[in-house]
């Protein structure tokens, strides 16, 4: 494959570089952590901004409302929105980087028709609802049952870590539909409507005090037989080309920010002072930092691997599951140091001379989660040795 921008993909990224420089500041600063309806109001209306200037649904195909971005555009794309602090798709980054995707590979006529345009408008929000308090890294063992009743499903059970149910319209829902079944045959996949009655939403604070997650509890959800996206019990199918989505080019604009991120902790270190000299006069600190941006690259390079093995399959490959495991450790590496280069600075949450402790720790405290969230390094480690390389699974 040949990534080396052309000047059609240089045309691109001047006109997007533009429209940024207008748009981005106009939109003005994000809201408070907890005011839901103005969260949502304020991701939703950059949505639409994007929608309306041709940005909304880069890769997403023209027949579906995207831009049917090539391959190039698309990295230039992920380049631009993080070089120019774009606000990102925030509170629906479920419904364009899971859900959305997972309708365009796998869901019916009618569903695309339903669903794809208004995602993409931001008039339709959607959260995810698959883990369970017994069933996180383990996903297959979730116990929530959809038992069949004429042309609905009666949902009952309990959903943990769904990430912002207080303010979507849908979710992605996962059950079981034959608990006869082995466990990861008797899954299917539904498109959960989330003002359906029998649904209670509970808010979950984080460590850093936010609540963008929450446990959802169902009982007697009726929802219509028509939301199954695939066939009943082929779930943990589709669940994978889900997980496929979350775990490869959902990251991509992050890992640009957090190329930036390595940059300025250069600077940082030429701003902290240890005896008589600067940080950065620190050879091993300059070492590790230099690795760390080196690794980076190397990251994108395999992110563009995915993102052109996606191109020509629809569906992205089992790389995903390498990227995710990479990047979120990379990142609690760089969290760990920055850490380290704040010194005892690092115990404050306001930021103190001109130091950027509160990005520094609020990424830190992030960084132990996402080795955890969208399948653990234990479970992306299994998916590398059994589906890539071809490794004998552990005996059970």
């Amino acid at each position: 494959m040949d990534l080396r921008y052309s000047e059609a993909d240089e045309k691109f990224r001047a006109e997007l570089r533009s429209w940024l420089a207008s748009e981005v500041p106009a939109h003005g600063v994000p809201p408070a952590a907890h005011d839901w309806s103005a969260r949502r109001a304020y991701d939703t209306d950059w949505q639409r901004k994007l929608y309306d200037a041709g940005y909304a649904g880069i890769n997403w195909p023209a027949e579906y409302g995207g831009r049917d971005a090539s391959l190039t555009e698309q990295l230039v794309y992920y380049e631009e929105i993080a070089r120019a602090k774009a606000p990102y798709i925030g509170v629906n980054f479920v419904g364009m980087l899971h859900g959305g995707p997972t309708l365009i590979a796998e869901g019916t006529d009618e569903q695309k028709a339903a669903h794809l345009p208004r995602i993409l408008r931001g008039d339709e929000v959607w959260c995810q609802g698959f883990s369970e308090p017994a069933a996180g890294s383990d996903l297959a063992s979730l116990k929530t049952s959809a038992i069949r009743d004429g042309d609905h499903y009666v949902v009952n059970g309990h959903k943990i870590w769904c990430s912002f149910a207080q303010a979507a319209d849908f979710g992605e829902l996962l059950v079981r539909t034959d608990p006869e079944l082995p466990k990861h045959r008797g899954i299917s996949w539904l498109i959960l409507p989330m003002d359906a009655p029998g649904i209670e939403i509970r808010p979950l604070k984080t460590l850093m005090g936010e609540g963008e997650f929450s446990e959802v509890f169902l009982d007697g959800v009726r929802v219509p037989v028509e939301n199954r996206v695939g066939d009943e019990n082929d779930g943990w199918r589709v669940t994978n080309v889900t997980l496929r989505f979350e775990r490869g080019t959902a990251f991509a604009s992050d890992m640009v920010q957090l190329q930036q991120f390595v940059a300025e902790l250069v600077e940082v270190a030429k701003k902290i002072t240890r005896w008589d000299a600067t940080a950065w006069d620190d050879k091993v600190l300059r070492r590790e930092l230099g690795h760390m941006a080196a690794e980076l690259d190397g990251l994108w390079a395999l992110v563009k691997l995915s993102v052109s093995e996606a191109s020509q399959t629809g569906v992205p490959g089992l790389v995903g599951s390498a990227i995710k495991l990479y990047y979120t450790e990379l990142y609690q590496r760089i969290a760990e140091l920055a850490m380290r280069l704040l010194g005892r600075a690092a115990l404050s949450r306001e930021d103190l001379d001109g130091l950027p402790n509160q990005v520094v720790l609020k990424r830190a405290m992030q960084s132990l989660s996402l080795t955890i969230a969208a399948g653990t390094s234990q479970i992306q480690r299994n998916i590398i040795s059994e589906r890539i390389l071809g490794l004998p699974k552990e005996p059970r």
